[in-house]
């Protein structure tokens, strides 16, 4: 397991995984139980997760040295952009379902574009940290991609 963990792109995923759960169970929460907007929901759960997210990928996935000062904009930079583009799409999507398929729930559809927002907003957040938010100016390591290190200087501890 630990050969497992010293790849970034595992820790990622691992991290995640992890955030996901979170952002999407208070999202779903927030929709369902609290009877919030889609916006507010998916808001407050992507909220929540991008906390666990920044913590955990800094100090963990990407062992990140870059100092917060340097790193939080542009991790709020890369969480708004991919929010916005991501669930905007899912919604317009579901919204684009309802006319075609007026018989189905639009709760369901909007469930539906919660998820599909999500899919979407986590691919593209990746992209975004990976090469992005917790890429190393200093660094010139141009290690394997598919490991998550490039430009990300390693080390052998949290």
């Amino acid at each position: 397991m630990s050969a497992l963990l010293r790849h970034s792109f595992i820790r990622f995923l691992i991290v995640g995984l992890l955030n996901t759960l979170v952002g999407l169970g208070i999202s779903f929460f927030s929709f369902n139980l609290l009877q919030f907007n889609y916006w507010a929901s998916t808001f407050l759960g992507n909220t929540t997760g991008a906390v666990v997210s920044y913590v955990l990928n800094k100090k963990f996935t990407f062992r990140s040295q870059i100092s917060i000062r340097s790193s939080w904009w542009r991790f709020v930079l890369v969480i708004l952009s991919c929010y916005g583009v991501s669930y905007g799409a899912s919604i317009g999507l579901a919204q684009a379902c309802i006319r075609y398929f007026p018989q189905v729930p639009a709760g369901w559809l909007h469930n539906g574009a919660i998820f599909m927002g999500n899919v979407l907003y986590t691919i593209s957040n990746y992209l975004g940290h990976k090469h992005f938010t917790f890429r190393s100016s200093i660094s010139k390591k141009a290690g394997n991609p598919m490991n998550g290190e490039a430009g990300v200087t390693e080390r052998s501890t949290m």
